[in-house]
């Protein structure tokens, strides 16, 4: 049991090791500056996964409307959750249009639609991808494995690569929202901002 817990451990670091590479730093910093420019801007932060990650979306999103290091005014995003909303829409128009009729419905252009896949397969996000494009939305991409067929589709990807099963990049992924979260209240609401927005958009 111990050799399966270090084992586990292991892959965890291995994971949240990439983190550190020069490509997920220019995610992890283009992200955070579209997100700034969002929030500066009146306008909002759409997130969507299935499975494990439609909680880390719903979780991201409870830490940018409710607070995660300190108190500060609430963000707008929102986590296309609503199981009303996706019944509605499977069973009239299918499953993979329960997250593109959420884009269309709620987005706007100047907001950003955030999409979490470990497989990059999932096809209901992929149209979410297509719709948020179609309306003039910035997107960005939290992959997986080979980074499927969202690869190379939006204007920001990060692929956590070397691991056959969603766990450890779902973690991954949920180590740079967490992130994310935090470089935006930097920037937003402390004393000494991180000054990410000089950079242009």
């Amino acid at each position: 049991m111990r050799d399966l817990i270090v084992s586990a451990a292991e892959q965890a670091i291995s994971a949240a090791e990439q983190l550190k590479l020069p490509t997920t730093l220019a995610f992890v910093e283009g992200v955070a500056r579209e997100m700034v420019y969002c929030f500066r801007n009146g306008k909002k932060v759409l997130i969507a996964g299935n499975g494990g990650s439609l909680c880390d979306a719903m979780h991201f999103v409870e830490e940018l409307t409710g607070q995660f290091r300190e108190r500060r005014p609430a963000l707008p995003a929102i986590a296309f959750a609503d199981p009303s909303h996706m019944s509605c829409v499977a069973n009239d128009f299918g499953y993979d249009e329960v997250f593109s009729r959420s884009v269309e419905a709620l987005g706007q252009e100047g907001d950003l639609f955030i999409a979490l896949t470990t497989s990059g397969n999932s096809s209901n996000i992929v149209r979410a991808v297509q719709m948020a494009k179609e309306k003039g939305i910035k997107t960005a991409a939290f992959l997986g494995k080979s980074g499927g067929a969202l690869k190379g589709l939006c204007d920001w990807e990060w692929i956590v690569t070397g691991f056959r099963y969603s766990d450890r990049i779902q973690e991954a992924h949920m180590l740079v929202l967490h992130i994310l979260v935090e470089l935006v209240e930097q920037e937003l609401f402390a004393k000494r901002p991180l000054s990410l927005s000089t950079i242009a958009h």
